[in-house]
């Protein structure tokens, strides 16, 4: 609750003071904020917030998860000066807006109660609303944000619904007694469809194909930092709330969910993969990319232990890492050529090394390549989830050896690829180069030794 306190106090201040010198200061006074939130975070609670453990409990597990979402969301404010450079008029609008998204977040990592997730879902998803809409003379971006709102309101109806079935039922929104109500009346129709819309409903909120729709569309036409915010914080947050959900709530009905959700993985995997290779932009390509790394991070709910919670933070830290690792790429070529295509790429590495590099690493890691986190990260899933439904671990297999296939495509533009239009005098800045080799520095490190992942958030 700390965390949350001060994160809100630093939107509020970071959002006042767009009102001197265009909002300049935004993004220093949300980037200091965060790393005093970083730090609180590491403190154990006050004994005053102990009251609301009932709705709120910010335990060791919801501490992880928030340390990550700060790291993540302090490397988006970094490059926000270059990526919101067309955006000088409300840009503290923009900062703000992130980080009362981010509060959102960190209530789905500590929610106990039916009703705390819905506020989390909302606080969480009504910022990103405004903010995929963000370029208003860009029709993309107006597509993005009605798209995303409509289908974020129809998401909404499967999850009021569900949790209406599920009170008519267990008569609680407490987590642990819909629990009990589950292991006791596992056969209980009302309860039973309460927990599948509810399934449902995160499930269009992480982009489990075939409820991925949106995604696509809304992350190639929202502005690329806020693009990146989803696919990494907004991302931890879903699957985090996912996964409290279905293992503590209706873990009485396992049985009843879980074939549910293997049969949405196979189709995520194999689907979001074909379409990658199918994309001629660049943004695009990794919009499905992303919906194909909802289905790995989904192999978490099969041959559940005592590492599963631990497994999911590290896969979930070392997507994030590359995802704002390729998407810092992108940003600048966006910015450069103004657009997102493959040959918009071509010959970067002459120009930007340390960027190309960086972009190269990342999506070796989402690929799942050794010696780097995204290996390790696929590896324990992979390995946790083979005890339980190895057909799923096949497929998933296959579905990261097509990735390899348009990732390449990228890197081959990158560094094998004649271009003379990247002769310009806006080169990357110092922060984005710092950015980048700590991308580059902490995917190989944990590649290499992962155990230094549990070292350094305190576990």
């Amino acid at each position: 609750m700390s965390v949350i306190i001060i994160i809100f106090l630093t939107a509020v201040v970071a959002l006042f003071s767009g009102v001197f010198e265009q909002g300049k200061w935004a993004r220093y006074i949300g980037i200091a904020g965060l790393l005093v939130a970083f730090y609180v975070s590491f403190l154990p609670e006050h004994q005053f917030f102990a009251q609301y453990k009932s709705m709120f409990d910010f335990s060791q597990t919801a501490a992880l998860f928030t340390k990550i979402s700060i790291v993540v969301t302090l490397l988006l404010f970094f490059l926000g000066g270059f990526a919101f450079s067309n955006h000088r008029s409300h840009q503290s609008e923009l900062y703000t807006l992130m980080l009362f998204s981010l509060i959102g977040g960190i209530i789905l990592f500590s929610y106990q109660n039916l009703v705390t997730l819905f506020l989390g879902i909302e606080i969480l998803s009504i910022p990103l609303y405004v903010m995929a809409g963000a370029r208003k003379t860009d029709l993309r971006a107006t597509e993005a944000s009605m798209k995303y709102f409509l289908m974020g309101a129809f998401a909404t109806g499967f999850l009021l619904f569900g949790v209406a079935l599920i009170y008519g039922s267990a008569a609680s929104f407490d987590l642990y007694t819909i629990q009990a109500f589950g292991v006791a009346n596992s056969t209980n129709l009302m309860f039973v469809m309460g927990c599948v819309l509810m399934l449902t409903a995160l499930a269009f909120k992480v982009s489990l194909a075939p409820f991925h729709m949106w995604s696509p569309d809304v992350y190639q036409g929202s502005p690329s930092l806020i693009t990146t915010f989803m696919m990494t914080v907004v991302k931890i947050s879903g699957f985090v709330a996912l996964f409290r959900l279905m293992t503590i709530a209706f873990y009485g009905v396992f049985s009843e969910w879980i074939n549910i959700l293997g049969v949405l993985v196979i189709i995520t995997l194999l689907l979001a993969n074909f379409m990658g290779l199918a994309q001629s932009n660049a943004k695009r390509m990794l919009a499905y990319s992303s919906v194909s790394h909802a289905g790995y991070i989904a192999l978490i709910f099969f041959g559940i232990n005592n590492l599963s919670t631990y497994n999911l933070a590290f896969y979930l830290f070392a997507y994030s890492l590359a995802s704002v690792g390729v998407m810092m790429c992108l940003i600048y070529v966006e910015k450069i050529k103004r657009e997102c295509s493959f040959k918009a790429f071509n010959g970067l590495a002459k120009t930007e090394p340390i960027l190309a590099v960086t972009a190269s690493i990342s999506l070796l890691s989402m690929a799942g390549i050794p010696l780097t986190a995204g290996f390790v990260g696929k590896f324990s899933l992979f390995a946790q989830a083979m005890d339980a439904l190895p057909i799923l671990v096949v497929i998933a297999v296959i579905g990261s050896a097509i990735s390899i296939a348009y990732y390449l495509r990228l890197i081959i533009a990158m560094f094998f690829y004649e271009e003379s239009s990247f002769n310009t005098t806006e080169k990357v800045s110092l922060t984005y180069n710092i950015v980048a080799v700590f991308i580059i520095a902490a995917i190989i490190t944990l590649g290499v030794y992962p155990d230094l992942f549990a070292y350094q958030f305190g576990l």
